[in-house]
C-alpha cells in the first residue's frame, strides 16, 4: 500500500520502520525542528532523521488547518491510507479525505479511556492495572473515531513511562501491520467507541508532579515512574527521579527518616534511591546525603 506517514516522538519510530518493510512510505510529516540544548540548536525528529536516511520525504508544516497547499499535496500522492502516532498536530477533515482508507491512528490507551494527549502517564497515575493500544479510524473529535483493533499491556508499578511507551510502540507497529493487511485483503471491520467509560488524558502539567505524602503509597510511586516527582524542603524543588516502596512503622507521615525514607501511609515509606537538587545534576540518593542533611525530625 502506499502510505502517508504522520509521526514525531520516538514513540512512532517502530511503526514507522515497519510499515517501509512491508510498505511504500511515499511522504512523511512529522514536526518542525525544535530548539535544544546549551545552544538552542534547531534539532529535527527522530521521525524527522529515520525518514530521510532512508530517502523518503519530509514535510514540517506548521499546521493543517486551512493550508490548501498541503492538503492538494497530500492528494497528489495519490497515498491508499495516512497513518498517525503522536504526531502533534490536529487534522482537519481535508486531511482524512485526501486517502481512500482515511487516517489511522495508533492511540496509546485502551480507547474510550483515556483520550488525549497524555494517555500512558494518565493510566499509570489512576493506578490502572493495564493498558495498551488502539488502533482506530481518525474522525474530528478528540481520540473518538471507530476503532479496529486493541492490544493489552499490563502494568506494574515498577515500570516507567517511558519503559511502558516503549512496549507500547512495538505492539502498535504490530497492530498496524495486522490493520493494513486486513484492509488488503478486505477483512477491515471498525468498532463504535462505547459512549460510557469515556476518561480524558489532558497533558500534564507542571505543578502535578508536586509530590503528596498523605496519597495512597501506590499513587505516590507511580507518580514518581509516571511523570518524576518532585518535593519542597526549605523553599528549594527536590526531584525525585527513582525511589521504590518499603515497609515503615512511622506513624508521622511525611517524616524523613535514615536512608532517605520518607514515610507514607499504611506502614509505608517511599525509599528515595536518585535525587536531584534544583539546578543540580541528578545523582544517587547515597551520594547526595553524604554532601547534603536534613533538619532532624523533618516533615515534608
Amino acid at each position: 500500500m502506499r502510505i502517508v506517514y504522520m509521526g514525531t516522538p520516538e514513540f512512532a519510530l517502530p511503526a514507522l520502520e515497519r510499515l517501509i518493510e512491508e510498505h511504500e512510505v511515499v511522504c512523511v510529516y512529522t514536526r518542525a525542528p525544535k530548539p535544544k540544548g546549551r545552544g538552542n540548536k534547531l534539532t529535527p525528529s527522530i521521525i524527522d532523521d529515520y525518514a530521510r536516511s532512508n530517502d523518503i520525504e519530509v514535510r514540517t508544516p506548521k499546521t493543517l488547518r486551512n493550508n490548501k497547499d498541503e492538503w492538494e499535496y497530500l492528494k497528489s500522492l495519490k497515498a491508499d491510507v495516512g497513518v498517525v502516532a503522536a504526531y502533534g498536530l490536529i487534522l482537519p477533515k481535508e486531511v482524512m479525505e485526501a486517502f481512500p482508507h482515511g487516517c489511522l491512528n495508533l492511540h496509546g490507551s485502551l480507547l474510550p479511556k483515556w483520550r488525549g494527549a497524555a494517555p500512558v502517564e494518565r493510566s499509570m497515575m489512576a493506578l490502572d492495572e493495564e493498558t495498551g493500544i488502539t488502533i482506530m479510524q481518525i474522525d474530528e473529535g478528540l481520540d473518538t473515531g471507530d476503532m479496529i483493533i486493541k492490544g493489552v499491556v499490563k502494568i506494574d508499578d515498577e515500570i516507567t513511562s517511558e519503559e511502558l511507551r516503549v512496549k507500547l510502540a512495538y505492539m502498535g507497529a504490530d497492530l498496524i501491520s495486522k490493520t493494513l493487511q486486513d484492509i488488503e485483503k478486505g477483512n477491515f471491520k471498525t468498532e463504535k467507541q462505547p459512549v460510557e467509560g469515556f476518561s480524558i488524558a489532558p497533558k500534564i502539567e507542571k505543578n502535578e508532579r508536586l509530590l503528596d505524602f498523605n496519597d495512597v503509597p501506590r499513587a505516590v510511586l507511580r507518580k514518581i515512574k509516571a511523570i518524576g516527582g518532585y518535593f519542597v524542603y526549605k523553599g528549594e524543588n527536590f526531584n525525585v527521579i527513582d525511589a521504590k516502596l518499603v515497609d515503615c512503622d512511622e506513624s508521622q507521615v511525611g517524616k524523613v527518616l535514615e536512608g532517605f525514607v520518607i514515610a507514607l501511609k499504611n506502614n509505608q515509606g517511599l525509599k528515595v534511591t536518585r535525587i536531584q537538587r534544583q539546578g543540580k545534576n541528578a545523582m544517587p540518593a547515597d551520594a547526595f546525603l553524604r554532601g547534603f542533611k536534613f533538619d532532624e525530625g523533618t516533615v515534608l
